[in-house]
């Protein structure tokens, strides 16, 4: 998780909680109406590719929608761009080490959302490195996979103008590599190779939602998916204190007393609902 953590003092407990900077609960801008029967919370057996910069981004961002397409027998795939293997203090932590630590944790997690490991695709690229990536050649990648998987409804990381006032490099590239590729797979002249080669036919991305966004306009209550969210959040051990400094696979109970109060703060939503927010593309 290169750079992602900061250090956010809670009074009420008097200690530093390490999460996460991005601004999931933002308020509600401009709701977007949606019919009962199209709300993801009433998707049943649906494709659904979830894209992420980092193994832990999904999960921290929705968690609680992910367990609740799960358990409506969605099938839901994740895709994640770099192997998060520099995101460590700990001076005996190595690269290659880390990678298969933070590819463990993000099985764990999917596991406890009830996603099938089989469903997670690894790009594997170096962490913090992904913007320096060939642009052409990475969108080529995200444009064949959703020709293959050709899913129903796509989340991504928001790539909207105000995120680059703060968007680490891997999100940034993520984000707009994600939407450029949207072009790419309905175009079939963008990589003809796809439909010569493979005969992957082109495909046009239909609903998207985009988390990490400073203007959502759509709500999905995961009150009662929040636990799951938690636990698969904590499944992420080595990117909590104390192991980001000094790695243990064990995590502390005051840490994820910590951990879960930071997230029921973020994830707080009118009349005592727990919330995950998206910008749904209209």
């Amino acid at each position: 998780m290169n750079k992602k953590i900061i250090y956010i003092v809670l009074s009420c407990v008097g200690v530093s909680l390490s999460l996460f900077s991005q601004p999931m609960s933002a308020p509600l801008f401009n709701p977007v109406e949606v019919n009962d029967e199209d709300r993801l919370e009433n998707m049943m057996g649906k494709t659904i590719v979830v894209f992420t910069p980092h193994p832990d981004d999904e999960t921290f961002a929705m968690g609680g929608s992910l367990a609740l397409l799960a358990k409506n027998d969605n099938n839901i795939h994740v895709v994640i761009y770099t192997n998060d293997n520099k995101g460590s203090l700990d001076l005996t932590m190595t690269r290659e080490r880390l990678a298969r630590i933070r590819r463990a944790e993000e099985e764990r997690s999917c596991e406890i959302l009830g996603i099938d490991i089989e469903n997670i695709h690894w790009l594997g690229y170096e962490d913090g490195d992904l913007e320096y990536a060939d642009p052409q050649v990475l969108r080529g990648k995200i444009a064949r996979l959703l020709k293959m998987i050709r899913p129903d409804v796509v989340f991504t990381a928001d790539p909207g103008v105000k995120w680059n006032q703060w968007h680490k490099t891997d999100h940034r590239m993520a984000a707009n590599i994600t939407q450029d590729a949207f072009i790419a797979a309905e175009w079939h002249l963008y990589y003809p190779q796809h439909l010569l080669d493979e005969e992957l036919q082109p495909f046009h991305v239909k609903d998207v939602y985009y988390y990490y966004s400073q203007e959502p306009n759509y709500e999905v209550d995961i009150t009662t998916f929040f636990d799951l969210k938690m636990k698969a959040s904590a499944a992420h051990v080595s990117q909590f204190e104390p192991s980001t400094s000094k790695y243990t696979s064990e995590m502390p109970k005051e840490t994820f007393d910590q951990i879960r109060f930071g997230f029921s703060q973020r994830n707080a939503g009118g009349e005592g609902k727990l919330v995950e927010r998206f910008r749904k593309r209209g």
